[in-house]
């Protein structure tokens, strides 16, 4: 190992380690124990060798963006114990695709969606999902309306090769984010209605974290606060 690589490796630690400090105090200050929550560490654009990095850290939950990078970065790891977390906008001429290398989908936000996803499984296998809900009054943005979150929970749930486990949001920009995450709390309360075991809520991300945790987030979207800097694509 050369010094550079030493001294990235290091970082890499310095970061995992302050965040999952400020996770375990957020969760205390709200009165919860710090193992009902699950960091999933955002890769998008840092090459495979980063996620190997952050597996030695003890990493195990990753999340990934784009469909082509999932696709890669799992068949480039497949030697590594990981569980693979698809939470960015899905085509559903890519659901085949993703449903081969993802462990949960964050991201169903309409029944056809959904049914892309069912038709692609393959024999007995059960595919994590969640609903995605639009928080922001803008209807191009991903997600489905929170009226329609309850409809949709139930369509996932007559598709019997998806498991439906809860809902994922992101803050809008111009709201507070613990009035956003309230709102997202009550609706996963309505779906947990539909399907009492689906208790996941997937929400927080590095500058949102703590008002997510508070209003009940079992797991948290993390990026650049861990893996630093994305790489220059240009």
């Amino acid at each position: 190992m050369t010094l550079a690589q030493g001294r990235q490796e290091s970082s890499l630690a310095e970061r995992l380690s302050a965040i999952d400090a400020r996770i375990a105090d957020a969760a205390r200050l709200a009165g919860r124990d710090p193992a009902e929550i699950t960091r999933i560490v955002v890769t998008k654009f840092h090459p495979a060798s980063l996620v190997r990095d952050l597996h030695a850290l003890g990493v195990r939950e990753v999340g990934e963006n784009r469909q082509q990078e999932l696709t890669s970065k799992t068949g480039e790891l497949e030697d590594l114990e990981l569980r693979w977390h698809f939470i960015g906008q899905a085509q559903t001429n890519k659901a085949s695709a993703i449903r081969r290398s993802a462990d949960a989908v964050h991201s169903v936000d309409r029944d056809r969606l959904a049914d892309a996803l069912h038709r692609a499984a393959e024999g007995d296998d059960v595919l994590d999902v969640l609903v995605q809900v639009n928080l922001t009054a803008d209807h191009g943005r991903g997600g489905v309306a929170p009226d329609d979150a309850r409809s949709l929970a139930e369509h996932i749930m007559s598709l019997p090769s998806l498991r439906l486990r809860g809902v994922m949001a992101v803050a809008p920009l111009d709201e507070e984010p613990a009035s956003a995450f309230a709102r997202l709390h009550a609706i996963a309360e309505s779906v947990r209605e539909v399907e009492p075991a689906a208790d996941w809520i997937s929400a927080g991300m590095t500058g949102d974290f703590v008002e997510a945790i508070s209003a009940g987030a079992t797991h948290l979207r993390i990026g650049s606060a861990i893996t630093g800097p994305r790489p220059d694509r240009g």
